[in-house]
């Protein structure tokens, strides 16, 4: 997925619950610290409480109208119940690692986002599997430039890579699926803006929303 614009600054990423978060461009990334053993359905509650308890002061409406849906494949959905009607114009993400759930939000449109936990020994055994699925997944450019990378960085430049793709995937509605030339599409991939998000080590997190006006190629 190379069609995309990097942003040149990791994007913020507003530690919840704090201070009500300002959108950037409409845009706006929460975490919440978990613990290490936190069980995925409990990770999943509590971000999606966050998104509703941080949304509602937001938008000027309850906790209760913000509603989140999904189907099992499916991103989850945000629905603004107001007079009856519902808003489904906001696009919402969310990823988890062991310690830390991540949930965007884009006021104007779709989003993806992800995350990766990096070990912390840069010496692990695990980088030729890495590898192959760099060249099974990612582009053949990006997985040679990968190959060449110091020990040192590997896993961190892995990370950087896979959650910029992963994100981008999931801002376009797509599903993981082994890298092909020219995929077919019934319509031309949107061109996206990609940002590293600014997160603390051991964690890796990349956001996508569809590039505007105010970006160029």
């Amino acid at each position: 997925m190379d069609d995309s614009i990097r942003a040149p600054l990791g994007h913020p990423v507003h530690r919840w619950p704090g201070a009500l978060p300002s959108p950037c461009e409409g845009v706006i990334v929460i975490g919440i610290v978990t613990d290490d053993v936190r069980s995925r359905a409990d990770a999943r509650a509590q971000i999606r409480l966050a998104v509703r308890q941080m949304l509602g002061p937001l938008l000027g409406l309850t906790p209760e109208q913000i509603i989140l849906s999904s189907m099992p494949g499916h991103a989850p959905v945000i629905a603004i119940a107001t007079d009856g009607v519902l808003d489904q114009s906001i696009g919402l993400s969310i990823s988890h690692e062991a310690g830390l759930s991540l949930a965007a939000i884009n006021l104007h449109g779709s989003i993806g986002v992800d995350l990766m936990r990096v070990p912390q020994a840069s010496g692990s055994d695990n980088w030729n599997d890495l590898l192959l699925l760099a060249r099974d997944y990612l582009a053949p450019a990006c997985a040679a430039a990968l190959a060449d990378v110091a020990p040192q960085l590997r896993h961190t430049a892995f990370a950087a890579a896979w959650t910029a793709h992963e994100a981008s995937l999931k801002c376009r509605g797509l599903v993981l699926a082994e890298w092909h030339p020219a995929p077919p599409m019934a319509v031309p991939l949107a061109v996206l803006r990609i940002a590293a998000l600014d997160l603390p080590a051991p964690f890796i997190g990349t956001v996508a929303t569809p590039a505007g006006p105010q970006d160029s190629v």
